[in-house]
């Protein structure tokens, strides 16, 4: 008994936390005002804020111009960060978040439930190969997450840019060139340099129809429900229940991954979500030019993710690091691609018929009766 309160309770302490930077509408009007969520948690629902202190880098790149975030612009509610920005001109955007490392010490039943919980299956084969499985670990880790969302209609060249972090994704195609249907193919670098053979998990959250801001008026039906075609259902607590996924399938669930912003408080998955681990979605493997490919099946917000975590040799002080990433922008339908129907609008008959209409009506009814008199 008290061995499975302590597993649960290990369950509990080291359940981590990825990070992702969330907008409403990943499409927005120029010279207006938004706002951008920082989560830390899953990626329906944060626990906790970070704070700026922790923050390396926080900055938004647009028209060739990378702009420093102030720590102003920073708030926080309900355990949610927020960015609060003014958008200026017409352009696809980019914005960034690097923290500073942190350490967090794992028994061997703690870490390797870790390991599983969050699908980082590379480390946990080593260990077992190496007969490794009872070894304690102390992480060193770091999380480093972007945003790509359009502003107005032109469309410019900063999704492609680095920002130069240690671990980071960089599409090869605009995503919004992009709809649904489409392959968005996709580069991971590690210290500036491509990353091989290493796990990336694709996954979205489905809209309910359009984010455009000049689309708010237009009424878009989907009949399936996007969380359906993934084999999961996200409640309203940002917990996930799986169906049986195949081989091919693969990919970070919303709540895949960890971190430890503060080590009291990033940890806090319900014990009841121990029988299950949060991957779901696309899994896919980078080549050796650390090149994959998404296929972006379904409207909605989209996020890649990765955790890269290595053993360290000859340090006093931990004996693992890892270094998170993710990418999130939102994939819609194309317009006029039988992607999308639209329900056939019945023709609508102009004003001034009526208004002829009407005249002739009273004319006729003002002779009708002269004539009777």
């Amino acid at each position: 008994m008290k061995k499975i309160i302590l597993a649960l309770l290990s369950l509990v302490l080291f359940s981590s936390h990825i990070m992702y930077l969330k907008l409403d509408s990943y499409f927005l009007k120029p010279n207006r005002s938004a706002t951008i969520q920082l989560f830390n948690g899953t990626f329906d629902k944060s626990d906790n804020v970070i704070d700026r202190d922790r923050m390396l880098d926080a900055s938004m790149l647009n028209n060739g111009k990378r702009i420093k975030i102030d720590d102003s612009q920073w708030s926080e509610k309900d355990s949610i960060t927020f960015l609060n920005f003014r958008t200026s001109e017409s352009g696809t955007y980019v914005t960034g978040v690097s923290t500073a490392p942190r350490s967090i010490a794992m028994d061997a039943e703690a870490f390797n439930t870790y390991l599983e919980h969050e699908g980082i299956r590379d480390m946990l084969a080593w260990r077992r190969d190496n007969d490794a499985l009872n070894g304690a670990a102390v992480e060193r880790y770091s999380k480093h997450v972007k945003t790509i969302f359009q502003v107005g209609d032109k469309r410019t060249d900063d999704w492609q840019e680095i920002l130069g972090y240690p671990i980071e994704f960089i599409p090869l195609d605009n995503p919004y060139d992009l709809n649904t249907g489409d392959d968005l193919k996709f580069k991971l670098l590690f210290n500036g340099k491509p990353l091989a053979n290493q796990l990336v998990y694709a996954d979205y959250k489905g809209a309910e129809g359009h984010s455009h801001d000049s689309h708010k008026k237009e009424e878009h039906s989907h009949k399936k429900d996007a969380k359906k075609e993934h084999g999961h259902n996200h409640d309203a607590e940002g917990t996930h229940s799986h169906a049986k996924e195949t081989e091919e399938k693969h990919s970070h669930g919303a709540e895949g991954t960890h971190s430890h912003a503060k080590e009291t408080e990033e940890h806090s998955h319900d014990s009841e979500e121990e029988t299950h681990t949060h991957t779901s979605g696309q899994q896919l493997r980078t080549d050796s030019e650390g090149i994959a490919t998404a296929k972006l099946t379904a409207d909605g917000i989209w996020y890649l993710q990765t955790i890269h975590l290595v053993n360290v040799a000859n340090d006093d002080e931990i004996t693992h690091e890892s270094n998170w990433s993710t990418l999130t922008f939102e994939v819609t339908h194309g317009h006029g691609k039988e992607t999308h129907t639209h329900v056939a609008e019945e023709a609508e008959i102009p004003s001034y018929v009526f208004w002829i209409g009407s005249v002739l009506l009273v004319g006729a009814l003002f002779f009708w009766f002269n004539r009777k008199k």
